[in-house]
């Protein structure tokens, strides 16, 4: 359930600080949390699909830990981020 390279691009695009910015927190959080939606959709449908659902449980551990990290070093951008992505700020 990977994300085609065209949303990955834009996701880079909108959210790195430089054209090609792949690495930093804002964009690991926005492809993961596209990844998250993603999944979750499958799943609605896919109510049996638990090889998934583990997948999906470590990419939101994962996206947790990241946020965590985030909120830790930059407060404001961090409180932007979860603004836009409309996540909840649960950390």
């Amino acid at each position: 359930m990977a994300l085609d390279s065209a949303k990955k691009q834009e996701i880079v695009a909108k959210y790195g600080r430089t054209e090609s910015d792949t690495g930093s927190s804002e964009v690991q959080i926005a492809l993961l949390t596209a990844r998250i939606s993603e999944l979750t959709e499958h799943l609605k449908v896919f109510k049996k699909d638990h090889a998934s659902r583990l997948g999906l449980l470590k990419l939101v551990g994962q996206r947790r830990r990241l946020m965590k990290y985030f909120k830790r070093t930059q407060k404001e951008a961090y409180n932007k981020l979860i603004s836009d992505l409309d996540i909840r700020d649960n950390i």
